[in-house]
């Protein structure tokens, strides 16, 4: 499955909320700004890098980037777009 699907006619991109637990996936975007983007960039979060997601919370999702993990708000995982990984 790509990381964008169909619902009722509507097209929609996968986000970090919309995964499951304890599954591989793929960033495919990051849509938030500079600063943004850059921060991610610097826990290892990027086009084409792999992330699992750990843990799904009320406020929060625990993600897994390379050998880190990370605790994500929910405007935070909105913006990352993601697809099924290895």
């Amino acid at each position: 499955m790509k990381g964008i699907y169909r619902v009722f006619g509507k097209i929609f991109v996968m986000n970090i909320l919309d995964g499951e637990k304890d599954k591989n996936y793929i960033v495919e975007d990051i849509s938030g700004n500079d600063e943004i983007r850059n921060f991610l960039f610097s826990l290892g979060c990027f086009e084409g890098e792999s992330i699992r997601i750990i843990k799904k919370m009320k406020t929060n999702t625990i993600v897994k980037i390379k050998d880190g993990r990370y605790a994500i708000d929910k405007e935070l995982a909105k913006i990352i777009s993601i697809k099924e990984g290895r």
